[in-house]
């Protein structure tokens, strides 16, 4: 085989349709087009989410609900979780990139650390956010929590 003999295979490649080429093409006179009308002038475009003149779904379907754009999302992680890795690692700090390595967080992820769950390691935790609780089973523990990059929308 060399690349001056290579051929697609059979039956994937089309011929192209030559429309209003003339009449003895088949597909000259009105081009595809049908007769008369705004679609078979050029220059026509459909609007988006036209439907032929019935009431459109968009029109039909009622608005609902709302969209906060000043939302600040956070990737919430439990303590459980915390003493899991400590456990399973031998860390004394958790920090996004023990998280990132653990598959928990992705790099550019918001952390939040919940208190679901028991802790018993005494570990360095650096987050984004604490909620109270689990800042207070963190330093019971004998371990410390860290905030960095605090969002300002609080």
């Amino acid at each position: 085989m060399d690349l001056h003999n290579l051929k697609p295979a059979k039956g994937s490649t089309h011929r192209e349709r030559r429309i209003g080429r003339g009449q003895g093409s088949g597909k000259g006179g009105t081009s595809t087009r049908g007769h008369k009308g705004a679609q078979s002038r050029s220059g026509y475009s459909r609007k988006i989410g036209f439907e032929g003149g019935q009431m459109p779904i968009y029109r039909i379907l009622p608005k609902r609900g709302f969209k906060n754009i000043n939302r600040v999302e956070f990737n919430a992680i439990n303590v459980s979780t915390l003493q899991m890795l400590a456990e399973k690692h031998n860390l004394v700090r958790i920090d996004r990139e023990v998280l990132v390595n653990n598959g928990l967080a992705k790099k550019n992820d918001l952390i939040a650390i919940l208190a679901k769950g028991e802790l018993s390691a005494k570990v360095h935790v650096v987050a984004d956010k604490f909620s109270a609780k689990a800042k207070a089973m963190i330093e019971q523990c004998g371990g410390t929590a860290e905030l960095v990059n605090a969002p300002a929308a609080e």
